[in-house]
């Protein structure tokens, strides 16, 4: 099968998915426009902000995509073919990956805005919501560690995704430049919105073009901010912090929205190259059921590979953290939830392309992000010609890197909006120190970890995410249960994706013990992996007995 055929039958499947499934999802859950949402009811014009759905479409999309979907499939790709990996993007994105945002974001808007902690908390009980609460945490931790360490390696001097390319500027200190330039044009977005409130349409005219200009001017600029990788890690933490503080209208919306407009051009290089670049699928389709290493079996680690661009538990918390907050109307549910799942498998699938089309030869050593900002930059040159390929790169690599940097402080928000639910806190007071809790132990991590540490957390972040996502239908199909709705569609996704990830965590708890020695990296993601299964199994065996009282408490009620 060709390229463009592939693309288009995946294309297809996912409007399909939004038209039919998504539809009818979304009619479970009776949505209603009459009914006021958390945006309203509470709006604090701080972190309750009522937002038009294409705006907020940009902010939770951005949000959401950042490097899973784009370093998972090119790395399965690289284990046991390309098919496996589109199989299980196109089926899971639309059965599991989208059902879980939805329903997330459904649940969170019904509840108050409330976390998915707090209303497993309500449905499950005090001790499952505490267990929940702690499981989220560790998940943001690593997230946030390993995002973070992502971006301060880009922006120093030597980046993986310019490696062996010959050009005249520093590419680190372009990536970082632009970078900076991006949070400031965003906090001026901000501003303008906030004080001249002028229509969205002379923003975006003036404000989109300016963000693509900057890969320009970082080029120009490249010698400007030249660190090291700690401590542009530490710098990037600081801002983490105080981005997790300020008002969601000065930073987190405008830098969402321009974030999004990097997405779709992305999106849009790519489908240039797929369908007129003339690319033949070089990669073998299928390759081996087990590569022979721990994580070289297709079952269970394929899926927690991909993780992100078909099911992601991440999405979840930026469902119940921040974009609940600001949905205007229950309508809105649907495009945002259902729909930016719908366009992250999208993502995957430009990504896993930038693979396909090499030969392997060609990619032995790269990394995902030198793969895939090739990739983009051979798209972009399409349009630009083949003799600015340097610069087409180096916008692939500050696209990836603008992917990452715009997960990163929505995380410590959540972390923050975590502990100040555990704590019941929240003051001011309470959201200064909860940041701090928050960022400690990735502070600690990037001033101490060798350069590059991020690697080995990387397979369990996949799993403990895609756990995470089980446990979040597991709250919510307790929820609806409770409510006499159908729960099937909740049901068979999570039991999938449970088994799959606690047999990955408990493969990846044995192998990281094994080598293990002292209190380094691998006995501490061996604890952590054992702390967040006992924690899974904890949430699991709760929500089978609730199972068991709802069952007896609804047949009681047809006896009398």
């Amino acid at each position: 099968m060709s390229l463009p055929l592939l693309a288009l039958t995946f294309i297809i499947l996912l409007f399909a998915g939004y038209r039919f499934y998504g539809a009818w999802v979304a009619r479970q859950f009776a949505l209603d426009d009459e009914q006021v949402t958390p945006a309203h009811k509470m709006k604090d014009g701080i972190d309750f902000v009522p937002t038009r759905p294409f705006y907020l479409f940009g902010q939770h999309f951005s949000a959401i995509a950042a490097a899973g979907p784009i370093a998972g499939p090119i790395l399965a790709c690289q284990t046991w073919g390309w098919l496996p990996c589109l199989l299980w993007i196109s089926l899971g994105v639309v059965l599991i990956g989208a059902v879980h945002d939805f329903s997330s974001l459904a649940a969170s808007v019904r509840h108050g805005a409330r976390s998915i902690a707090d209303i497993t908390r309500e449905h499950l009980g005090r001790r499952a919501g505490m267990a929940m609460m702690a499981f989220i945490w560790i998940a943001l931790i690593y997230v946030v560690v390993a995002f973070a360490d992502i971006t301060a390696a880009s922006f120093t001097s030597v980046t993986e995704e310019l490696e062996g390319v010959q050009i005249n500027f520093n590419p680190g200190g372009a990536v970082a430049v632009a970078s900076v330039m991006y949070l400031s044009l965003a906090v001026i977005m901000g501003l303008v919105q906030r004080y001249l409130n002028p229509p969205l349409w002379l923003v975006t005219v003036i404000f989109v073009p300016a963000t693509l200009a900057l890969a320009w001017f970082g080029t120009k600029l490249s010698n400007l901010m030249v660190l090291d990788v700690k401590m542009w890690g530490l710098l990037i933490l600081a801002y983490c912090a105080v981005a997790s503080l300020v008002p969601v209208w000065a930073l987190l919306q405008p830098r969402g929205y321009l974030g999004g407009f990097v997405l779709y051009l992305a999106l849009g290089l790519g489908v240039i190259g797929v369908f007129f670049g003339g690319y033949e699928i070089k990669q073998a389709a299928f390759i081996s059921w087990d590569t022979g290493k721990m994580t070289g079996m297709l079952f269970p680690f394929l899926f927690v590979t991909i993780a992100c661009g078909a099911c992601s538990g991440f999405h979840g918390l930026v469902c119940s953290g921040t974009t609940s907050k600001q949905v205007d109307r229950e309508s809105h549910i649907r495009p945002v939830g259902y729909g930016a799942m719908l366009a992250e498998g999208f993502v995957a699938l430009i990504a896993l392309v930038t693979i396909m089309i090499v030969a392997q030869d060609e990619i032995a050593g790269l990394k995902p992000g030198t793969i895939y900002g090739n990739g983009i930059g051979r798209f972009m040159t399409l349009l630009v010609g083949k003799e600015n390929l340097p610069f087409a790169i180096t916008f692939g690599a500050m696209a990836f890197s603008t992917f990452v940097f715009d997960t990163l402080d929505v995380c410590t928000r959540l972390g923050r909006y975590i502990l100040q639910e555990l704590f019941n806190w929240p003051t001011r007071t309470g959201a200064v120190v909860t940041t701090l809790m928050t960022i400690a132990l990735p502070v600690y991590f990037l001033a101490f970890a060798e350069e590059g540490t991020w690697v080995k957390f990387w397979t369990l972040f996949g799993a403990s995410n895609q756990l995470l996502a089980a446990l979040t239908l597991l709250s919510i199909t307790i929820w609806l249960y409770k409510a006499r709705r159908r729960i099937w569609f909740t049901l068979f996704p999570m039991i999938f994706v449970l088994v799959i990830t606690l047999w990955s965590l408990g493969a990846l708890t044995v192998s990281n013990l094994r080598a293990a020695s002292g209190m380094n990296t691998e006995m501490l993601n061996a604890l952590s992996a054992a702390a967040l299964i006992i924690l899974a199994l904890f949430l699991a065996v709760t929500a089978l007995f609730k199972f068991r009282d709802e069952r007896k408490a609804a047949l009681t009620a047809e006896a009398v």
